[in-house]
């Protein structure tokens, strides 16, 4: 098969994302994509819906999960495709993984309130639904009622130049290190999640190494291949074409398989189409089932 694929999308069962994970699938049908692997924040919640879903579409859709993980003091989010999401690893992992983004997220909005903003722990429970809350989440219901009130120090959001990627640059503006409302990463370390990885049978995939939040050096790709990382996100619309030379490079270099996500989600990331990231091939898929443990 030479189809295209996309290794990193999200459904509402994130937090943040915004389509079902059957809208996703039929989708991925009318794009002719060969497979998808829907990865959602810490859950695997589209499962196995999802898959019933793509069987019936005659779409190929690879059990995934995105865990929010720690790794030198940065976040680092890690993908697991092929994971057996039925195993009693992937429910602990999610469990210890919300626990602490559940405690990360009320310290963030008690943050906000101290600043002076109308937000309330209820509100962001009722929009996030079952999955706990990211900060860009928690940006979105602040923003949504801040446009409805005229909050004048959130106006600035709803600028034509500023609107699009507004919940993001609220986070970087008020959630990062050194920032109002910053609160300290309680996440899991990916070392140790690299280390059972093998147990829950997905092969460890890093999300977009040179996003922001990451910025992943060569040095740290080495250390993450030799405790099991077997690919590298190089595709990705986080990445500028010289990040993606860079990544490349690094993945041939250490023997990590370069595979391609959109990080698809919705409405919170409008401008990432679904199905817009070309480079994604179907040989990335069967290199991946290759490193299976």
């Amino acid at each position: 098969m030479q189809g295209q694929v996309d290794l990193h999308i999200h459904s509402n069962k994130s937090s943040d994302g915004s389509l079902s994970p059957f809208h996703i699938v039929q989708l991925a049908r009318e794009k002719n994509l060969e497979a998808i692997s829907i990865s959602d924040h810490d859950t695997v919640a589209a499962y196995p819906q999802a898959l019933q879903f793509g069987e019936e579409a005659g779409v190929e859709v690879i059990p995934g999960i995105e865990l929010t993980t720690l790794f030198g003091g940065r976040e680092f989010h890690l993908l697991l495709p092929f994971v057996n999401w039925k195993k009693k690893i992937i429910f602990k992992l999610i469990a210890q993984a919300s626990k602490k983004r559940i405690k990360e997220a009320k310290e963030r909005v008690r943050k906000l309130q101290e600043i002076g903003f109308e937000i309330s722990w209820k509100e962001i429970v009722k929009d996030s639904g079952s999955s706990p809350p990211l900060g860009v989440t928690i940006a979105q219901v602040l923003l949504r009622k801040a446009e409805r009130k005229k909050t004048p120090a959130l106006m600035k959001y709803f600028s034509e130049k500023n609107r699009l990627l507004a919940p993001y640059l609220f986070y970087e503006d008020y959630f990062v290190k050194g920032k109002p409302a910053w609160v300290p990463k309680r996440n899991l370390s990916l070392l140790d999640v690299l280390k059972i990885a093998p147990e829950t049978e997905g092969v460890p995939v890093l999300a977009h190494p040179g996003a922001y939040f990451q910025k992943a050096s060569r040095e740290d790709l080495a250390v993450l291949k030799e405790s099991g990382l077997e690919g590298l996100e190089v595709y990705t619309f986080y990445h500028d074409p010289s990040q993606t030379e860079l990544y490349k490079k690094i993945a041939a270099e250490l023997d990590l398989v370069p595979v391609a996500g959109s990080d698809f989600h919705g409405k919170i990331k409008p401008h990432i189409a679904f199905g817009s990231m070309k480079e994604g091939q179907y040989w990335m898929v069967e290199e991946l089932r290759k490193r299976k443990k």
